[in-house]
């Protein structure tokens, strides 16, 4: 009997142990993962000027995140710096739409900031077509909106991965997407086509870099009180459009630091973030099957 009693006490005393090594571990884990849930130190932010941009911008140099902005306005990009003393802003002027530049901006950035660990993809532009008056459609404007909101973040993302696949540290590709690449919003076609191109690109190649040193990261923000609205809905109207940015920013940021890789911020057109969330959930699981499907089919 003494035995058995011996027994069932070392019993406990192993199981009490074990139980608050283990509570320890998790916990050492829940804070390792919230300091390292965004370990970049240095951000390379395109399209800086304004709007998201300047406000990430802004919020990553508060965490001691030094960030590169870059932009067409130079005036707004000194204005960046100066209000930055630390020595952890810096810029590059340069016009996404130059697609044949790419190459050389990133070379030329990397040479200058070699430390760059993360390239933030925001640049956009935003306008109205009606193609129920086609003579009113001016295709060269399109064509321009798709290409700055598409094509050049191909070229940039083409660009830069060499650089942040050789490092031996974490990197990341960081883009600014839209929730109308899930609910079109029909006056913009090519917003949000180009929108739902994106998303789609960013899943496939996050995919093809799940085993390697790079995260993908996706925000996707409902309509946010920036300048974007500005040239359709005019100034006063469009500043007071969307969620105010501080509003944005701040809620971004805390998913970002717990790790999450899709941020789906805000409402959009009459559905609100619950609802828009229930449509991510199923399209990921469906992303999921068919990620398996292929992997299965290739071997």
């Amino acid at each position: 009997m003494a035995f058995i009693l011996l027994a069932i006490n070392q019993f406990q005393l192993y199981n009490f142990w074990h139980y608050h090594i283990i509570q320890n571990y998790l916990s050492l884990n829940i804070v390792a993962r919230s300091i390292m849930s965004f370990p970049y130190k240095h951000v390379l932010l395109i399209g800086a000027t304004s709007g998201i941009g300047r406000a990430m911008a802004d919020l990553f140099l508060s965490q001691e995140i030094c960030v590169t902005a870059v932009g067409r306005r130079q005036d707004r990009l000194d204005d960046f710096v100066s209000k930055h003393t630390t020595g952890k802003a810096t810029s590059i002027t340069f016009d996404v739409a130059n697609i044949s530049g790419i190459p050389n901006f990133i070379k030329n950035a990397l040479q200058q900031h070699p430390t760059i660990d993360a390239i933030f993809l925001n640049a956009g532009v935003q306008s109205r077509f009606f193609f129920n008056n086609p003579s009113s459609v001016d295709l060269s404007n399109f064509d321009k909106e798709f290409l700055v909101n598409f094509t050049s973040v191909v070229h940039m993302t083409h660009a830069i991965l060499p650089h942040l696949l050789a490092r031996d540290t974490p990197t990341a590709l960081i883009y600014t997407g839209s929730h109308v690449s899930l609910i079109p919003a029909p006056p913009m076609p090519a917003y949000c086509a180009s929108k739902a191109a994106l998303e789609s690109f960013m899943t496939s190649v996050r995919v093809q870099l799940e085993c390697t040193n790079v995260s993908v990261i996706h925000l996707s923000p409902g309509p946010v009180q920036t300048e974007i609205h500005h040239k359709e809905m005019g100034e006063a109207r469009g500043k007071g459009f969307g969620m105010p940015l501080e509003v944005y920013t701040k809620a971004t940021w805390e998913k970002m630091q717990k790790g999450d890789k899709n941020v789906f911020v805000g409402p959009v057109g009459g559905s609100s973030e619950e609802q828009l969330a229930e449509i991510v959930e199923k399209r990921e699981a469906a992303i999921g099957r068919m990620v398996e499907l292929i992997k299965r089919m290739m071997g």
